[in-house]
């Protein structure tokens, strides 16, 4: 064990989908969950995190303190709200690493969350548009749906039509959801399902169909995160090898999107971080806000070379059996995307596959794995690399 190592060592997931309990009945659920998975005492917890979009989609403001109501032992404990996007999950994962590194905490509790679903789906996307850049009116204008069309589109002028590689994975992350109980979708949707415009997968914006689109969605995952110092105790563990953050200009006209830069910086040097490649990497979960934003990732992961990406789907790669399967949660498309809760619920579900808790989705002898968390239109950009620890 390296004396500067961070490791999960626990994790809680409520169900993703149209859920009946409040923000704060979802926030203690995941919570409560962590702490008896890791079995440590609250006592021991030093300081509480929360990743919590909001944007108005609740009256709560100054929700961090709701973690709290979890245990009496967490009363008094410092408790910090952290906000960037559809990645402020990962933004407090990697506030409660920052704080182990800094000495100020030996056991961290992390819980992302939002409630979504009481709201109708045009107040779910103008509090979601949010998150774009407002300074300009052509790109104030813009809801996410249409930025990441505007994605598919320059992506097809300079590559060529993606989106029979875009139906493909919408499939694939519906086919691995059912595998997940967790999942907020257990409907499979064949690639003909998802290519064919009709009144049950319309045209959201051109040329993204409904079925191109992640879900609106309740829920809350957690994770306790320990320093060296404290994790002989923890019956299982997962390493963190490496988290990267980057962040890029938030107006899109200042950079080139279908690059991925961002993305491809936060990667990357994770890899380098954790001295791996990505042959290394036994299964990811990534961001597939859109299903275009996946097969972004793909290059971005170096999968498949830029423009290419659709390779990483005729060959296997990125199926349940291929090298580097990827969201075999189902992800953002499928599992849901309850967007405080993202981050946090791709971390939980990393240490689940590292620790052979994750039934039926398992990777078998996983030992490597990736977390690629987005928030806005490849702006916050958070690469996370997982590895096993058998204890």
């Amino acid at each position: 064990m390296r004396a500067d190592s961070i490791y999960i060592v626990g994790s809680g997931h409520t169900r993703f989908g149209r859920l009946t309990e409040t923000l704060e009945e979802l926030i203690v659920a995941a919570a409560r969950e962590a702490i008896a998975e890791a079995a440590i005492d609250p006592a021991e917890i030093d300081a509480v995190f929360l990743g919590h979009f909001n944007s108005g989609l609740v009256p709560d403001g100054f929700a961090s303190s709701l973690i709290h109501l979890a245990h009496p032992g967490l009363r008094y404990k410092p408790a910090t709200r952290c906000e960037n996007a559809c990645a402020s999950g990962s933004a407090a994962i990697y506030a409660g690493l920052n704080a182990i590194r800094a000495g100020a905490a030996r056991n961290v509790l992390v819980v992302g969350a939002e409630k979504m679903t009481h709201r109708t789906t045009q107040d779910v996307t103008t509090a979601l548009a949010g998150a774009g850049y407002q300074n300009s009116p052509a790109e104030a204008a813009l809801s996410f749906p249409q930025v990441f069309a505007v994605a598919a589109e320059t992506y097809a002028s300079r590559y060529g039509d993606p989106l029979h590689a875009m139906a493909q994975i919408a499939s694939k992350n519906h086919g691995n959801a059912m595998g997940n109980p967790l999942a907020q979708m257990h409907r499979p949707l064949s690639v003909e399902d998802c290519m064919k415009v009709w009144e049950k997968n319309p045209l959201i914006a051109p040329p993204l169909r409904l079925s191109d689109c992640s879900l609106i969605s309740d829920g809350a995952a957690a994770v306790v995160l320990s320093g060296a110092s404290a994790a002989d105790g923890f019956q299982r563990r997962v390493r963190i090898a490496a988290a990267e953050h980057v962040s890029d200009y938030l107006p899109m006209s200042m950079r080139d999107f279908v690059a991925f830069e961002g993305p491809r910086r936060a990667i990357q040097s994770a890899y380098e971080k954790a001295g791996i490649r990505v042959s290394d990497v036994d299964f990811a979960e990534v961001h597939d806000c859109f299903t275009i934003a996946e097969l972004l990732s793909y290059e971005a992961m170096g999968l498949a070379p830029q423009g290419r990406g659709a390779e990483a789907l005729a060959d296997g790669t990125v199926f349940k059996g291929g090298q580097t399967p990827v969201n075999l949660s189902g992800g953002l498309k499928a599992k849901g995307h309850p967007v405080g809760a993202t981050g946090v619920s791709m971390h939980a579900m990393g240490f689940r596959q590292l620790t052979g808790q994750a039934g039926d989705i398992q990777r078998n002898g996983a030992e490597v794995g990736l977390v690629f968390n987005m928030g806005g239109a490849a702006v916050a950009n958070y690469a996370t690399v997982l590895v096993a620890d058998r204890v």
